[in-house]
């Protein structure tokens, strides 16, 4: 059985597009939390595609497996 490796993937419109500061924290899309980067990235992407018009809006994947456990090693994003 593999180990859960939850991702959250989440987005937001940005203030400039150099930094990764959001123009409004109350409006960030929370697309979900998923148990897997695969279908996080899949999640990432089809946000990322809807908002395509929109040069300030940005997707991120946040591995929460990390934050809940910083002292697991290697590198288990898969």
């Amino acid at each position: 059985m593999s180990k859960q490796l939850l991702h959250l993937v989440f987005g937001g419109e940005l203030t400039h597009l150099e930094r990764r500061e959001f123009k409004d924290t109350a409006a960030l899309d929370i697309v979900g939390i998923f148990p897997s980067y695969v279908e996080a990235h899949r999640a990432w992407k089809a946000a990322a595609q809807r908002t395509v018009d929109n040069a300030h809006m940005r997707y991120f994947i946040v591995h929460l497996h990390r934050l809940l456990d910083p002292d697991e090693d290697g590198d288990h994003d898969n």
